[in-house]
């Protein structure tokens, strides 16, 4: 039985920081929003202060405006090719390192990962999505 408690005693210490941390975390929060709305001014409302800000503009027309099926045919390249470029950083800090063991398949496997992608982009350029004339 004592041993039980001597254990717990020793779990309950190691919560100890965490348990101390969420509170001065919480305290933060509550002291930080109270001193908020304690000093901060209460501005009155009005039709101009509760309307849409447009950088400078007059808030007129449709609320969302239509954008061209291009602009999103654009972005979604944009994310490919930004995403082969997110996959080539990492093998290319590995490979000297594993040129040493595997030696040709660590090229082989990226030199086929490049050319499906550089496929892909040559389909695009064909088919005239990088075409911003369009």
């Amino acid at each position: 039985m004592r041993a039980a408690a001597r254990v717990s005693a020793v779990m309950l210490k190691e919560y100890i920081p965490v348990l101390l941390q969420i509170l001065i975390a919480s305290g933060f929060a509550a002291v930080t929003l109270l001193i908020s709305v304690m000093l901060g001014k209460a501005a009155k409302s009005n039709a101009v202060k509760d309307s849409a800000y447009e950088c400078g503009m007059l808030p007129l027309g449709e609320a969302q405006p239509r954008f061209s099926v291009k602009f999103y045919i654009v972005a979604m390249l944009f994310v490919l090719f930004d995403i082969e470029v997110v996959f080539l950083y990492p093998w290319a800090l590995v490979y000297k390192d594993y040129l040493q063991g595997v030696s040709g398949a660590i090229l082989g496997t990226m030199l086929g990962f490049v050319s499906i992608l550089g496929v892909a982009f040559v389909y695009a350029w064909k088919k005239g999505a990088l075409n911003w004339k369009s």
